[in-house]
C-alpha cells in the first residue's frame, strides 16, 4: 500500500492552481489592457494565454532549477521517489497551465485546436 502525504497532494493543488491562475488572470488582464488600446480582446487572450503557458510552468517550479537538480540527484543515485515526486509537481503544473488555456479558449470561443 502506498501512502503519499498530506503536504505533497497540498503542493499538488497548489502548483496545478498557481500556474492555472496565471495563465486564466494573464489572458484576462491582457483583455482588459486589448480594451483599452481599442484591439480585438479574444485574439489578445488566446495570444496571451498560449504564450503564458510555458511561463507559468517555469514560475510555478520555482524556476525549475531545484527540480532538475533532485531529478539529476535522483538519476544518479537511484533515489526514485525524491524524483518521482517532482515529475508529480511538473505534471499537475502542466496539467494547470493547459487547462488555463482551455478555459480562455472556450471564453473566446475559438475551434482551434
Amino acid at each position: 500500500m502506498v501512502f503519499v502525504s498530506k503536504t505533497f497532494v497540498t503542493t499538488l493543488i497548489i502548483d496545478f492552481m498557481v500556474s492555472m491562475g496565471m495563465v486564466v488572470g494573464g489572458a484576462l488582464l491582457g483583455g482588459v489592457g486589448a480594451l483599452l488600446r481599442h484591439t480585438p480582446p479574444m485574439a489578445t487572450m488566446l495570444h496571451l494565454a498560449d504564450q503564458l503557458k510555458i511561463w507559468a510552468l517555469v514560475s510555478t517550479l520555482g524556476g525549475t532549477m531545484d527540480t532538475l537538480r533532485v531529478i539529476e540527484t535522483g538519476v544518479l543515485a537511484w533515489k526514485l521517489l525524491p524524483m518521482a515526486r517532482q515529475f508529480a509537481y511538473l505534471v499537475a503544473a502542466f496539467l494547470g497551465c493547459q487547462i488555463g488555456f482551455l478555459l480562455i479558449r472556450s471564453l473566446a470561443g475559438s475551434d482551434l485546436p
